[in-house]
C-alpha cells in the first residue's frame, strides 16, 4: 500500500498566518462561527480540501440566489459592504488569514449581513471541486498576493491553468472579476486570461472600469499612495458547449 499523502501536490499562493488572536476575534470563533463558517472536509492540509466534498449551497443558505465568490476577502471589508447592502444575493468569502476570518465575521453580525458564509481553505480546491459547477454568477480576486520576486512568481493565483478551474465554477455569462495594484500581475493576468477559451473580455481598452462593487480599502489606498495604479479587469464565462 502507498503511503498517504502529507503535502499538497500544487504550491499554494499564500502563507497562512497565524497568532494570538484578541478577545474579540475569539468571541467570534466560539459565538459567530456556527452560523457563518462552513465545515469544510479537510484532506492533507488543515486549510485543504477533501476531493470528494461538496458544498450544498442551496443548504448552506437556506434558500436558492445567485452566488458571489470572492478569493481572498481578507479582513472581509469588500464582501460585507456587499452582502449588507444586496440582501437578494448570496455572498462567499473564501480566505486562509484567521483573524481576518473573525473580523469578517464580527462585521458581518453587526450589519446583519445573514446571507454570507466563509470558508477557511485553499482557493483553487474550492473552486475546482468544492463548489458545485457553474454554482457562481460572479468570482472576486481583488489584490491576490503579487509574488513579486521573480523565483517566487510561480505562486500567484492567475497563472496558466487557473482559468480552467474558474471556469468550472462560474455559471455560463458569469463574471470573473479581478484587481490589483502591481503592474506586471495586472498584465500577466490579462494575458492570461486573454488566452483562456472559457472566457472573454467583458471590457473594452486596456483595463476595465474601476468596479463600483469594490469598497476602497485601506489596501489600496495605500497602494494608491504609493504611486501605483489601479487595474481592474472583468471576463465573462463563455457558455458551455
Amino acid at each position: 500500500m502507498p503511503e498517504p499523502r502529507t503535502f499538497r501536490d500544487e504550491p499554494v499562493s499564500f502563507v497562512r498566518r497565524s497568532g494570538r488572536m484578541s478577545e474579540g476575534q475569539e468571541r467570534a470563533f466560539a459565538e459567530l462561527a456556527p452560523f457563518y463558517l462552513l465545515d469544510v472536509p479537510r484532506d492533507v492540509a488543515f486549510t485543504s480540501v477533501h476531493p470528494q466534498a461538496r458544498l450544498d449551497v442551496a443548504s448552506a443558505y437556506g434558500r436558492t440566489a445567485p452566488l458571489i465568490v470572492e478569493i481572498g476577502s481578507g479582513q472581509g471589508h469588500a464582501i460585507v459592504s456587499a452582502a449588507s447592502s444586496r440582501p437578494d444575493d448570496d455572498f462567499l468569502a473564501v480566505e486562509v488569514f484567521r483573524a481576518g476570518l473573525a473580523r469578517t465575521m464580527l462585521d458581518a453580525d453587526k450589519a446583519g449581513a445573514r446571507n454570507l458564509r466563509l470558508a477557511e481553505a485553499n482557493a483553487p480546491e474550492v473552486l475546482s471541486t468544492y463548489l458545485p459547477e457553474a454554482a457562481a454568477s460572479e468570482v472576486w480576486i481583488f489584490f491576490s498576493d503579487p509574488w513579486h520576486k521573480k523565483r517566487h512568481t510561480k505562486r500567484r493565483m492567475i497563472r496558466p491553468g487557473f482559468p480552467e478551474i474558474a471556469a468550472r465554477a462560474i455559471a455560463d455569462d458569469g463574471l470573473l472579476r479581478l484587481a490589483t495594484d502591481w503592474e506586471d500581475y495586472a498584465l500577466q493576468m490579462r494575458e492570461v486570461l486573454d488566452e483562456a477559451p472559457q472566457f472573454e473580455r467583458a471590457f473594452e481598452g486596456e483595463w476595465a472600469d474601476r468596479f463600483a462593487g469594490r469598497v476602497m480599502t485601506a489596501f489600496e489606498r495605500k497602494g494608491i499612495a504609493k504611486g501605483r495604479d489601479i487595474r481592474d479587469l472583468t471576463y465573462r464565462r463563455v457558455p458551455r458547449a
